[in-house]
């Protein structure tokens, strides 16, 4: 967790048109009651989902169950 958001998919930016894998992502995730959100990260080109203060351990395994 680093500002008091944890990171719970990375998503490449030049997904194939129409795609919004990551937006997909955290809509599922809103679904199951978090408040997840899409953020881009210019250093790395990539969409990240996030959530702000969650604890580091539920987040990740969240996370890895998703992979």
């Amino acid at each position: 967790m680093v500002d008091g958001r944890t990171v719970l998919g990375r998503f490449p930016a030049g997904g194939p048109r129409g795609s919004w894998p990551a937006e997909e992502f955290a809509h599922a995730r809103r679904l199951e009651g978090r408040p997840a959100e899409v953020v881009m990260d210019l250093a790395t080109d990539t969409f990240l989902v996030i959530v702000r203060g969650v604890p580091r351990d539920r987040a990740e395994s969240e996370a890895a169950a998703t992979r």
